[in-house]
């Protein structure tokens, strides 16, 4: 794998970041098929599908280990070391949050109220929208790399970024709407369960908080160039 990472930075060292957001979007889907079973209460299925997004997310983690070793420090970076690393951090941090909140999730095998089930499934959907769009500006990197991070695809990106910041205030407006409904159903339900339920909305939101900092670390990256 080292050897592997090294001959990527020795073309480029923005490549190996791309592969890591690509592996960090699909430990996030993973949350779709996850929160599905949990919908059915199909503990056994969520168990498996928490599997999968531990797997992805220690995948990703290596990547990013891997990563901070093996990023050269010349003086011909074409960006700024820390930089990259403080990117890779934020990149890394969307996994960690997909891993804890199903791990909790299945932890207590907390139901979700069957009549906010659609409305928080969109919610889970449109957070993924921000780290899926999060992921497409990342992937941009090489062309602004080989544009010297002028002319038209920093446009490009910085639409992208823009994008993803309304991404992020549409879930927050799904984040409330959901804690209304919930509040409720507060008196139907077990009072342990309800306080979990409110810190799972919360802990969702924070994807779409995350991919929201990747946009921004890769936005004064530009303006740095």
């Amino acid at each position: 794998m080292s050897n592997t990472i090294m001959g990527l930075f020795a073309k480029s060292p923005i490549k190996p970041l791309e592969e890591h957001i690509d592996k960090v979007q699909k430990c996030c889907e993973a949350l779709v098929p996850f929160f599905e079973a949990v919908f059915n209460s199909d503990w056994d299925e969520a168990a498996a599908q928490r599997v999968v997004i531990s797997s992805l997310e220690k995948d990703a983690d290596k990547m990013k280990r891997d990563i901070r070793l093996n990023l050269p420090s010349g003086i011909f970076m074409p960006v700024e070391r820390t930089d990259l690393l403080e990117l890779i951090t934020h990149q890394d941090r969307i996994a960690n949050k997909a891993k804890d909140l199903s791990g909790r999730v299945l932890g207590r095998r907390l139901e979700i109220p069957e009549s906010i089930q659609p409305v928080f499934m969109a919610y889970v959907k449109r957070n993924l929208d921000a780290t899926q769009m999060a992921r497409e500006a990342i992937n941009e990197l090489e062309e602004l790399l080989e544009t010297g991070f002028r002319g038209r695809e920093v446009f490009v990106v910085e639409k992208m970024i823009n994008k993803l910041e309304a991404i992020e205030d549409d879930t927050d407006s799904q984040q409330i709407q959901l804690r209304r409904s919930l509040k409720a159903l507060e008196d139907q339900l077990n009072p342990i369960d309800v306080m979990f339920l409110y810190h799972l909305l919360e802990t969702v939101g924070t994807l779409a908080d995350q991919a929201q900092r990747v946009g921004a670390r890769l936005e004064l990256m530009i303006f740095k160039a």
